[in-house]
């Protein structure tokens, strides 16, 4: 079995991480290079770093917030939000970051995952999906602008095309989890595991360890992202890593 990653994710909001619970009710949780700088202490096995209002805000990611952030780090380095461009990427990349993250820019012009990994190669272009669950469809919509948008495509159809054009990696929200701490959306994570053969980022819903084994060992993810419950010191990433090398989940 491949090691497992545990990534904390900065939700960054005028220059500033902020957390919700289900993508709203935003409350400050500090200064992204501090916390960058105490993840990669920690033993983080990558950071994600995300623009949360770029996009909504129709601006550019905040590139001199990147350019600090990556200064301190050791560890893979993630970024997205307000990505819609090659020479955005291209700008990202040379701030420091290791891999782009898009979103609302890939399902308005899906073109431009493949002309991401065409450019940089696959290894580069994570594609996040933010998915909640719809009654009247039984299956899950995708959404975009940070939640407020939904749109009329089903999320595990969504996943297979991006793959397809080239994603490398998904990153796949659970909009009904998110901030919850009652647990990943398990269903949601083995419907595109058994659809896609890329590496699987799940996020949403994390608040204790036995959350993070659940979704690594049941749902197969490759990787567990989590915010709030590192942020706030409920617990650590090392905490958690140590709970998953007692299970046998190979851990770094």
């Amino acid at each position: 079995m491949l090691t497992k990653r545990i990534i904390p994710c900065l939700d960054v909001k005028e220059g500033r991480v902020v957390k919700g619970v289900q993508f709203v009710s935003l409350r400050d949780a500090g200064d992204p290079v501090e916390l960058a700088t105490f993840y990669n202490e920690q033993g983080a096995d990558e950071l994600v770093f995300l623009d949360i209002s770029a996009t909504h805000e129709g601006r550019e990611t905040m590139e001199e917030v990147v350019r600090q952030t990556a200064s301190t780090l050791s560890i893979p380095f993630t970024v997205g939000g307000g990505i819609r461009t090659l020479e955005d990427m291209k700008r990202m990349l040379r701030a420091g970051a290791d891999k782009v993250s898009l979103n609302s820019a890939a399902l308005k012009n899906p073109q431009i995952i493949k002309e991401g990994a065409d450019y940089f190669g696959a290894q580069c272009i994570v594609v996040a999906i933010d998915a909640k669950w719809s009654e009247e469809d039984q299956t899950w919509m995708v959404y975009t602008h940070g939640g407020r948008n939904r749109l009329p495509i089903e999320v595990i159809a969504w996943a297979k095309q991006a793959v397809a054009l080239g994603a490398g990696e998904l990153l796949v929200t659970s909009m009904d989890s998110d901030g919850e701490k009652k647990g990943f959306d398990l269903a949601l994570m083995k419907a595109i595991r058994a659809e896609v053969n890329v590496p699987i980022i799940a996020s949403g819903g994390a608040g204790s360890a036995e959350h993070f084994y659940d979704v690594l060992t049941d749902a197969d993810s490759d990787a567990a992202l989590a915010a709030s419950i590192f942020h706030y010191k409920e617990t650590s990433v090392a905490q958690v890593k140590d709970y998953l090398r007692q299970k046998g989940v190979p851990v770094r």
